[in-house]
């Protein structure tokens, strides 16, 4: 029996399309991400899922609960580059590394062979991802460039009629790399 401190178990694991239907959710009480269709994160889940995790943390009860996930892929003109789409973790397995655990995760599948950057676009009042992605980059000691990524401008104004009432902000590029690749550094 562990001890009533210890740290819960957290494991990490590719989705399947099932898994769709909890990450849409996820994205919703975590609170912090644009949501999109649901359709979208089962298609992720299920096209792409040697480049998403799902974080689940056990329960008291033994159970393994859904507490985090990460979407991403591998641009198709961009083979050396692992592009995080959307990640968050649930307040329950927050401030445990989450995140940059699953990140390490996928990079270290065989899918990743040949991954030496990683990229995210990262909206300026997102210092949550801003910690992350930099805490990466010291991690694996590489550089991070910051450029424009995707303006405001090019993101549609806001439907006043509808609940969105602000506009989405500029998602500047990250660029971490190049960094050995994490499925042959752990070889």
């Amino acid at each position: 029996m562990p001890e009533a401190d210890a740290k819960p178990r957290v494991r990490f694991r590719a989705p399947t399309a099932k898994d769709g239907k909890r990450v849409w959710e996820m994205v919703h009480e975590a609170g912090t991400l644009d949501r999109n269709s649901a359709y979208l994160y089962i298609l992720l889940c299920d096209q792409f899922s040697e480049t998403c995790a799902i974080a689940e943390m056990e329960g008291e009860d033994g159970s393994m609960e859904a507490v985090g996930f990460l979407t991403g892929l591998i641009p198709p003109k961009k083979p050396d580059t692992f592009f995080v789409w959307q990640v968050a973790t649930l307040p329950a397995a927050r401030g445990q590394g989450v995140a940059g655990r699953m990140i390490r995760e996928i990079l270290s599948r065989p899918v990743c062979s040949e991954v030496n950057h990683l990229e995210a676009t990262v909206g300026p009042s997102n210092t949550a991802s801003d910690r992350l992605f930099r805490g990466f980059a010291r991690r694996v000691e590489a550089e991070v460039v910051v450029s424009e990524g995707y303006p405001e401008d090019v993101f549609p104004q806001p439907d006043t009629s509808t609940v969105e009432t602000h506009a989405h902000e500029a998602e500047p590029l990250y660029r971490i790399g190049p960094f050995t690749p994490l499925s042959r550094a752990a070889s």
